[in-house]
């Protein structure tokens, strides 16, 4: 309630000023403890995926919290999960702005932000600060200047890192603003990452005494073949989850609106029902053996219900709470709940 006066004032500032200002006011409300008027109720619906149990169904997208300096703001919000990053070994600027762009008539969102972090020795520094106990995900991917045909060793480097410090960790392969990243979704390219991926995965588990799943998140522009390879790949590797799906390139519905041919990837509604198609498409080749997170175009909690009804276990939200704010996370798990706790 409370959002809706305040998304006006919001809207009136540039995207990606906006976003800085609303999370000095969530620090600012956490700090006095009034987050509590900015959220709803959210009912506690345990739920139990990649071996960690979660409060509720209901996570942050990575992206919203790129360094993970407001862990603290966010989990107050009610999530049952937050994800961080997408975190790269060394600092970078990201693309030049403007990168950020509101398409409101169809509550959509285009970014090409291009991985803008502080690094991962920054991240870790803002994970050991915050008070947050609960799941938190960690998103990692390979540096800008990388060559992609040295990116696993990025990869290999946040993996490394933000190992002892995350509940699960998400590999980045399908942003499309770092260029020939999603090349790494080619079956060849994917399935060397994977295996090098995992083999260090088993290593780490004994250096450090647990084991911490480790999922890959996919683009919605991919067609049935790209699927069904995919699919075969983190089954063959036995990936422990996959989320689908990052942001997309086409314009298709919004063209025609003010800054609807802007490049950078597409979020919100206008990505909703192909990324319900990929997840049902997964989930098809998957059939239950490696859980899928579903983000993408999630605006109320019918929009969650069509995600777990399409096969995810978890949702993810981010393009929403900036059209609806922290209101979306309690009516998404009230909506959840009850197939959440029919074990669908």
């Amino acid at each position: 309630m409370l959002y809706s006066l305040l998304r006006p004032l919001v809207f009136c500032m540039e995207p990606e000023k906006a976003h800085q200002t609303t999370f000095k006011w969530l620090d600012t409300a956490r700090s006095l403890g009034l987050t509590g008027l900015l959220r709803g109720n959210v009912p506690d619906a345990p739920v139990e995926v990649m071996g960690i149990r979660f409060p509720n169904a209901v996570g942050l997208a990575a992206g919203l919290d790129k360094n993970g300096e407001h862990i603290d703001g966010l989990a107050s919000l009610g999530f049952g999960f937050i994800e961080i990053g997408t975190i790269t070994p060394r600092p970078q600027p990201g693309n030049p702005q403007p990168r950020l762009f509101r398409l409101p008539e169809v509550e959509g969102i285009i970014n090409r932000m291009g991985f803008n972090n502080a690094g991962i020795d920054a991240l870790l520094a803002n994970v050991e600060k915050a008070h947050f106990k609960g799941v938190l995900g960690i998103n990692i991917g390979k540096n800008f200047d990388t060559p992609i045909e040295k990116a696993a060793d990025d990869y290999l480097i946040g993996l490394e890192r933000v190992y002892g410090k995350a509940s699960y960790i998400t590999v980045n392969i399908s942003s499309p603003n770092t260029k020939n990243l999603r090349q790494l979704q080619q079956v060849d390219e994917l399935g060397g990452l994977l295996a090098k991926l995992k083999a260090r995965q088993t290593e780490l588990t004994t250096q450090h005494g647990r084991y911490v799943p480790l999922a890959v998140k996919i683009a919605p522009d991919l067609d049935s073949q790209q699927i069904a390879d995919i699919a075969g790949l983190l089954l063959d590797h036995q990936l422990d989850g996959v989320i689908a799906t990052n942001t997309t390139l086409s314009r298709v519905g919004v063209e025609e609106l003010p800054h609807g041919n802007e490049a950078g990837g597409l979020s919100g509604a206008p990505v909703r029902e192909r990324s319900t198609a990929v997840i049902r498409e997964l989930a098809g080749h998957l059939r239950g053996r490696i859980p899928i997170i579903g983000v993408g175009g999630i605006l109320s909690g019918a929009d969650a219900l069509e995600k777990l009804d399409a096969g995810a276990s978890l949702i993810q939200l981010y393009s929403g709470l900036i059209y609806r704010g922290p209101d979306l996370v309690s009516e998404c798990a009230r909506a959840v709940r009850p197939r959440i706790k029919q074990g669908s």
